[in-house]
């Protein structure tokens, strides 16, 4: 897959409007990034990879980066996480609003992984 609209259109189909939210809440947060795919991933790029995104069976997985997780740790609670990522099962409302902050703290930081 070289796009993300491949990668988005390959995932079954009631994962695929979920992903699109959280493709555009990223892309409304740092619009000055481009689209490509890298590690397989949904990725935004400016000079090196900001934020990646991917479906799993139950989640939806956000990868910003290690710093991005420990500075985001305290409103994370609720999620499961690991030094590099955070779930988003499929089970509960997309926090768009906190995936779209994550995203513009990366890119605004430098943060890159």
């Amino acid at each position: 897959m070289k796009t993300i609209d491949e990668y988005i259109a390959a995932q079954p189909e009631e994962v695929q409007p979920l992903l699109n939210q959280i493709r555009e809440a990223i892309k409304a947060a740092i619009p000055d990034t481009e689209e490509k795919i890298s590690w397989s991933m949904p990725t935004f790029w400016r000079k090196h990879n900001i934020i990646h995104f991917a479906s799993f069976k139950n989640h939806i997985g956000i990868y910003p980066g290690a710093e991005a997780m420990e500075h985001f740790t305290p409103r994370l609670t609720e999620y499961k996480t690991s030094k590099g990522a955070l779930q988003l099962p499929y089970s509960k409302p997309l926090p768009l609003e906190l995936v779209a902050e994550i995203a513009k703290w990366c890119y605004e930081t430098g943060n890159h992984h």
